[in-house]
């Protein structure tokens, strides 16, 4: 089936630079790669790490975490 991908130039790179060492086309090389990782479901994943935030403030004048509408009319300009 031939269908058309938009794929990260670096990646591309680098699948053609492992097809010539391999001596295999790109395209055989990306049909092994996509059946490997269909076959092995979870094999592959990374583990993720949240990094937070934090950015220091000083507090807006009437607004509380306690008052969502106070907050809401800040953000918007009425307040």
């Amino acid at each position: 089936m031939k269908i058309t991908l938009n794929l990260d130039d670096r990646v591309v790179r680098a699948a053609k630079v492992r097809a010539a060492e391999t001596g295999e086309t790109l395209t055989r090389l990306i049909e092994n790669a996509l059946r490997d990782h269909l076959s092995n479901p979870g094999t592959e994943r990374r583990d993720f790490r949240l990094q937070l935030i934090v950015k220091r403030g000083t507090p807006v004048p009437g607004v509380t975490v306690d008052d969502r509408d106070a907050l809401y009319e800040m953000m918007e300009g009425r307040g």
